[in-house]
């Protein structure tokens, strides 16, 4: 049943817990002598191999799966066990969480355990039945509605649930004749007296379905029947309409196959504005709009259409263990999988299937995708489709403990993955660039957008690749090879994502073929200006490897200079630290490899482009073993002239920040500008606007304080150490340096007590006075 051990955990795929001190062996370690499901499928017991005194049982939960002869909306996902429903609330595709929905203890204790549900279109209401009855759930309002009379409940025995509409339809057993009926109820009152009708069936269904007011009902060995119903008159609390049921369609199909195991109807893809709003509809727009065509899914699991006209059956595809059907299924005006027919879960995983003008009306995509990271999770079970989000909803099962149970608890985890890119992907290569457009607009502000458009670019662009692979034994490639990446990215451009993607998508991709993906981008230098202008540095960053590749280092390093100085006027450190990094190896690399004195260089490209207003001589000063490199000064002299400026206006944190993120040589600094910029006017002021610039009271002030500290130290800088050991309230520091130096103490006591601003340091002053006087003291002694 299971691989994983079930407790004392130790893998790095599960979770460490501590033994059970009590328990002097792990359970089901020998293995099992016999298991047994219960008769519902909601239990499996198992007793270990050599030991009978011990039944294990384990507890499952059922996907409320379209299947059989319960109806279900791919809207609304829901487990059920054997007295409780778990819901996927699907508000937020990046945060799916799972409701545990509790039945009514009333109606459970009587008509354990729970056999059928059934969501209805929206998935705002569920309908659910044990043994007897059943018992509707509003979601939005949360409340249970159930039979008043009792004895009305006993004598329903459900035997399949579907909606229609806002009409709940069970199919019925009658106990005393051995018969099966269909029964009518409206979802506001579960009573006799509210029945809308009831339409005796021949034999017991085998499969259902339902769309708009078309019933489906399929009989051993393969005989369907369809039935139109019509309401006269409004359904409302206050008024019951007429219900008139006609049957418009039966076949009796001869075949060796499988029996069915599910069908569900295929309505024709018509234009959206096609399709009337009114539920139910007059006579004379019946034959507009009842499917001709219908999906089967056998028990062997394989998938055919049918054609409910002729009866031909044609073969699609096989190993095929779900499916959902979504074209005309939904009346949202955000649907992004109005375009899809259908869509199969099977061993080879997700597959989307499209509408093909011609004689091949079906066409079907796989959306695996090419690189194994992008697969469908294959831990997770697809339970259901966010057609307002483009993602298809699945479930995995996540193992946790508890101090009360030696065995793991098996919490079942909703995740959704989007299929977005393959509906872009698909209507880009019909030609459908307005289409795609508008469908992208649809979901521009979903959390997974930008993600969607990064996929769609890969895959297209990947299989381009291959496409090229293939051929690249031909002299030209044709001209619509790249045509549809060339779409591909006249889609993105239209969205602020689009620098991102098409950066991160190279990254994504071997160096050898940005050139292709390039020329249909645009070029990379001009991609870079964009973001550069537009402030977006970090991605702009991102772009110096691919310039680096296609344009040569020169080109490189000199975009990487101009956003060195954008992003440290920006004071993004940790950014510009990477562009340090990047500039001093590449162009490292640039001298060892250029043996041509007379190309333009970077030591030419630094001297002409960024000079500074500091005196030459300075750098040499700082590199005395020998003559620095051009692409070493030219990130030298942007880095210096920075930091002086932060050390003209004192702007310390972010001085500190600046050293950290750029690994910036202070302490060279300051010995350089120990009388320049970073020299202070008089104790007085420094001490003030210092101690305003850093707000001491915060705890990262005193760290970058510290870290000040300890550079003014190492270059024995005094006046600045007396400063921030004031500050930081260092007294061991001070005590150091005025033991040494009496004449500075008394210049420090009395400048401290002559000023009010500074009267918060009198008791440093007096901590400082008991010590250096007992110094004193001791030395004329």
């Amino acid at each position: 049943m299971s691989t994983v051990r079930q407790i004392g955990l130790s893998s790095l795929s599960s979770p460490v817990i501590k033994r059970n001190q009590d328990s002097k062996y792990e359970p089901l370690m020998g293995g099992t002598s016999v298991m047994q499901w219960d008769e519902y499928g909601y239990r499996l017991y198992a007793i270990e191999e050599g030991s009978s005194e011990r039944i294990l049982a384990f507890s499952f939960g059922k996907c409320c799966l379209n299947r059989g002869v319960s109806g279900t909306t791919y809207v609304r996902q829901v487990i059920y066990g054997e007295d409780r429903l778990l819901l996927v609330q699907s508000e937020d595709t990046d945060e799916l969480k799972m409701l545990h929905l509790n039945l009514p203890v009333s109606y459970i204790t009587q008509n354990w355990p729970l056999q059928h549900v059934a969501a209805s279109k929206d998935g705002m209401y569920l309908a659910v039945a044990g043994l007897h009855g059943l018992i509707l759930y509003d979601i939005r309002l949360k409340k249970w509605r159930v039979f008043g009379d009792i004895s009305q409940e006993q004598k329903i025995q459900c035997k399949g649930l579907l909606w229609l509409g806002k009409i709940v339809v069970v199919c019925n057993y009658i106990d005393s004749s051995s018969t099966y009926e269909l029964l009518f109820y409206p979802r506001y009152h579960l009573d006799q007296s509210s029945l809308l009708g009831r339409k005796p069936l021949v034999a017991k269904p085998m499969v259902m379905d339902v769309y708009q007011d078309f019933i489906l009902v399929t009989y051993r060995p393969f005989d369907v029947h369809i039935f139109h119903v019509k309401l006269l008159g409004d359904m409302t609390p206050s008024s019951t309409p007429d219900l008139k049921l006609s049957t418009v369609r039966e076949l009796s199909i001869m075949t060796a196959k499988s029996h069915p195991a599910a069908m569900r109807f295929v309505p024709d893809q018509l234009p959206r504005e096609g399709f009337p709003n009114n539920h139910f509809s007059s006579s004379s727009d019946l034959l507009f709009r009842e499917p001709t065509r219908c999906l089967i899914l056998r028990a062997n699991g394989d998938l055919s259409v049918l054609d409910l006209d002729d009866g031909h059956e044609r073969e699609l595809t096989d190993s095929v263990e779900l499916f959902w059907v979504t074209c005309g299924q939904s009346e949202e005006k955000q649907n992004l999988i109005e375009e899809v027919s259908w869509l199969d879960y099977g061993h080879r995983g997700m597959q989307v299937w499209y509408p093909s003008p011609g004689f091949d009306p079906f066409k079907q995509e796989e959306f695996l995708q090419l690189d194994p990271e992008l697969e469908f999770d294959r831990e997770v079970y697809p339970m259901g489709l966010l057609p307002n989000a483009g993602a298809v909803v699945g479930v995995s099962q996540r193992m946790s403990f508890s101090a009360c149970t030696e065995f793991p608890c098996f919490e079942p985890t909703p995740q959704a993955q989007t299929i977005l890119h393959c509906l872009l992907r698909h209507l880009l290569q019909r030609d459908k660039r307005e289409e795609a457009l508008r469908l992208a607009q649809l979901s521009a502000e979903k959390p997974h957008f930008s993600h969607c458009l990064e996929w769609l670019l890969f895959t297209v662009f990947d299989a381009e690749i291959t496409r090229r692979n293939v051929n690249k034994n031909h002299v030209s490639v044709p001209k619509y090879a790249n045509s549809l990446l060339e779409k591909t990215c006249d889609l993105i451009r239209n969205f602020p994502e689009y620098f991102d993607v098409v950066v991160s998508v190279a990254r994504k991709t071997d160096g050898r073929h940005w050139a292709d993906l390039f020329s249909a981008a645009g070029r990379s230098t001009e991609l870079f200006e964009e973001c550069l202008q537009r402030r977006w540095y970090r991605t702009a960053a991102c772009y110096i490897l691919v310039i680096a590749k296609l344009e040569g280092p020169a080109v490189s390093q000199y975009c990487a200079l101009r956003l060195l100085q954008a992003t440290l006027d920006e004071s993004l450190y940790e950014l510009a630290g990477e562009l340090v990094r990047f500039l001093l190896r590449s162009g490292r690399e640039y001298e060892q490899a250029s043996t041509d004195s007379d190309k333009l260089s970077p030591r030419f490209l630094g001297y002409f482009l960024f000079r500074t207003s500091y005196p030459r001589q300075s750098l040499e000063k700082s590199n005395s073993i020998k003559e620095q490199s051009a692409h070493v000064a030219s990130v030298k002299n942007i880095l210096e002239n920075h930091a002086s400026y932060l050390m003209s206006g004192k702007e310390l944190s972010k001085l500190v920040a600046f050293v950290k993120g750029t690994q910036f040589d202070l302490v060279e600094y300051l010995q350089r500008e120990r009388h320049g910029c970073a020299r202070l006017e008089n104790f007085a002021s420094g001490l003030e606007l210092i101690g305003q610039k850093l707000q001491m009271d915060t705890l990262q002030s005193r760290l970058d304080a510290e870290f000040l500290l300890a550079h003014m130290c190492s270059v024995k800088f005094k006046e600045w150490i007396v400063v921030l050991a004031t500050l930081l309230r260092r007294s061991e520091v001070l005590f150091d340096i005025f033991r040494h130096d009496m004449r500075l103490w008394k210049a420090y006591g009395i400048t401290l007590q002559s000023h009010l601003a500074f009267a918060e340091y009198h008791d440093l002053l007096e901590e400082l006075d008991e010590k250096l006087s007992s110094v004193v003291t001791l030395v004329e002694e």
